[in-house]
């Protein structure tokens, strides 16, 4: 535990794990809502990502609900809270596809991130939509933060947007910042600024 800051900064550290591989994430297909397993490889790197996380004291650990999340959170070695807000991204029409499934149809370039989802088997949503249920997240473990250090379990897009978030930045800065299955990173306060302490670090095994 940190001791509280005279200034009401927080001086706990936000860490997140994206969760272990899938078969669709291993493929590149975007999987938001649809509830897959992990592989045997992406369990390996769960457990893995455990080690990166040895040592660390949590006031609050939080997970998304779908399956991938929470069996890599219980990997990892720790006791999760659900949080449904953590969820990833409603893909709508483009769950299940790749980028270039869906640039071959379309037949020009297509973003989630620029150029957002329709709706299919699911709503779907805007990307300003997860940065809202992102910020519920930030606010639900601001009280802990101040003092404690706080661990998120979640998704590669999510997380991504949940950072520039927390670091006040336009949130498509997101497509820009790679976060691989089953990496762990970590933001915190530098003085009243927020800041990446650490991105994207993997737990030492071969993605291969």
């Amino acid at each position: 535990m940190s001791a509280p800051a005279a200034s009401g900064i927080p001086t706990g550290r936000l860490f997140l794990l994206r969760h272990g591989e899938t078969e669709w994430s291993k493929s590149g297909r975007h999987t938001g809502r649809t509830d897959l397993p992990l592989t045997e490889h992406g369990e390996a790197l769960a457990r893995a990502a455990g080690g990166l996380l040895s040592g660390c004291s949590f006031g609050l650990v939080l997970s998304s609900p779908l399956q991938r999340a929470w069996r890599t959170a219980e990997l990892a070695g720790l006791s999760p809270e659900a949080e449904p807000d953590l969820m990833e991204w409603d893909y709508g029409s483009a769950e299940g596809r790749t980028t270039a499934q869906i640039r071959a149809e379309l037949g020009r370039p297509w973003s989630v991130f620029l150029d957002g989802v329709t709706p299919g088997a699911t709503p779907g949503e805007q990307v300003e939509e997860v940065a809202a249920r992102m910020a519920r997240v930030l606010v639900r473990i601001q009280p802990t933060l101040q003092t404690q250090d706080v661990a998120l379990v979640g998704h590669g897009h999510a997380l991504r947007i949940l950072a520039t978030v927390f670091l006040r930045q336009e949130v498509r800065l997101a497509a820009s910042l790679l976060l691989d299955a089953g990496s762990v990173s970590v933001l915190r306060y530098d003085k009243e600024f927020p800041a990446v302490e650490m991105w994207n670090r993997l737990p030492g095994l071969n993605a291969d």
